[in-house]
């Protein structure tokens, strides 16, 4: 079976295409068919000037005519769309959903940040980890940080948080939003020591890329925090030359940075683990789930 996700961002709108088989003992591999990501930008629009304007509007539709029809082409049996952080405050975001819909027939969802955080532990990673350590899983997008922690075997807490990288660039996060993360992290993790992290997100990814670290091997917060500053103190040509990034890539992800190891710090964290997982992730088993048991 050949399902499908589309997660529409503040930095970019992503489609996975994903086959799914089912073995004999029941275990489920989903093989990835395809990945396409449009940096789109939304949260330039929206967090700035609270719309999003016709032209990077015009974009998204073209974007989603696109999706469709690679969904066409590759057979996908069905599907689940949602937008977040950008789309949640955009104050024509329902009318443009709206006229996706009519164009392209698809049906997006507009997600609260914390189902954002529902939808990416859906991918179940910590429970794959030791038993006796708790896990803060950390998904850094454009307009939002979703955090989930997973300790003693169940979940203890699940928030969102409007700290992400295009509001950072854009200087639209406050010194109080920082304290309330601060505080929210520090007070509900200090009895689940210790904590490691589990990153997810496009920076996240390409930090770990960088690192040439073996897969399931953790990055150090002191990597991490080398990153930040020689990332932070080389301009943006300089990082799209030395890494090979998109210049899309090269401004967001030293703010990324700056929130991962913020909350590593909170919560204690040493190192932080990148499977590569992500919304689009959860969407497909999130939809595997319902599929197979008649929802």
């Amino acid at each position: 079976m050949i399902l499908a996700a589309i997660d529409i961002g503040s930095n970019a709108a992503r489609l996975l295409i994903t086959e799914t088989s089912v073995y004999t003992d029941g275990t489920v591999d989903y093989t990835k068919l395809n990945l396409l990501r449009i940096p789109l930008r939304l949260g330039i629009d929206v967090f700035e000037k609270g719309y999003i304007t016709p032209e990077r509007r015009d974009k998204l539709v073209e974007t989603m005519k696109v999706y469709k029809h690679l969904m066409s082409v590759y057979n996908v049996a069905s599907y689940k769309a949602c937008a977040t952080s950008a789309m949640r405050d955009a104050a024509n975001g329902k009318e443009i959903l709206q006229q996706i819909k009519k164009e392209t027939g698809l049906d997006i969802q507009v997600i609260t940040g914390l189902e954002e955080a529902n939808i990416v532990y859906e991918t179940h990673i910590a429970e794959n980890l030791a038993p006796n350590k708790s896990y803060l899983y950390v998904d850094v997008g454009g307009g939002s940080t979703e955090v989930t922690l997973f300790a003693d075997n169940h979940t203890i807490f699940k928030e969102s948080f409007n700290i992400g990288t295009i509001r950072l660039l854009h200087r639209s996060v406050t010194d109080e939003k920082w304290d309330q993360m601060k505080w929210y992290i520090k007070t509900h993790t200090k009895e689940h020591q210790p904590v490691e992290v589990i990153g997810s997100g496009g920076n996240i990814n390409k930090i770990f890329s960088i690192s040439k670290r073996k897969e399931g091997k953790p990055l150090s917060l002191e990597l991490l925090k080398d990153y930040h500053k020689e990332l932070g103190s080389s301009t943006l040509e300089e990082r799209m030359h030395r890494y090979n990034l998109r210049i899309d890539r090269a401004d967001v992800i030293v703010p990324a940075l700056q929130i991962y190891i913020s909350v590593m710090r909170w919560s204690g964290a040493e190192e932080i683990y990148v499977p590569k997982i992500g919304l689009a992730d959860g969407l497909i088993k999130m939809l595997y789930k319902e599929m197979t048991s008649g929802i």
